[in-house]
């Protein structure tokens, strides 16, 4: 093989790695139907929800997992809905059951327990108020303070 061959098969590499990478950065936390998946209750801490909850799946050794949790709490208070958070560490059947290949991996569940909506990596929050403003409907309006004259 000559060195020129060996250049061009080296530098189209670089190029399918790059454009695979930009592909797969351009997925992540984009919201994606739930594909008519049933969490089951028992997979659950503290069982199904009552209208909807938002279920992370996380891992011990997740570096981008605890800036998921912040958001979710955040969103989850703002609606009064719970955001529960399974750890694939220990339940590593789950991860199979739910088809979850990335941690963090967030869905959105109704009160059956079907699968509403899902993101890979970290969602936009903007998604995530969407999605459950169209399964709960839109949140309260926080309250302000009004001084008194």
């Amino acid at each position: 093989m000559s060195v020129t061959t060996a250049l061009l098969i080296a530098g189209a590499l670089v190029v399918l790695t790059a454009v695979a990478g930009i592909a797969l950065r351009a997925q992540d936390g984009r919201t994606r139907t739930g594909g008519g998946v049933l969490v089951r209750a028992d997979d659950l801490p503290g069982g199904l929800p009552a209208s909807a909850a938002l279920v992370q799946f996380s891992t011990e050794l997740c570096a981008r997992c605890p800036q998921v949790r912040r958001l979710l709490g955040e969103i989850a208070g703002n609606r009064s809905i719970p955001h529960l958070e399974v750890d694939l560490t220990t339940r590593s059947d789950l991860a199979t059951r739910y088809h979850v290949l990335q941690t963090p991996t967030t869905i959105l569940i109704d009160a059956s327990g079907r699968v509403v909506s899902r993101w890979g990596g970290v969602p936009d929050r903007r998604s995530i108020d969407e999605a459950v403003s169209a399964l709960v409907g839109a949140p309260s309006a926080p309250l302000q303070n009004q001084e008194q004259s």
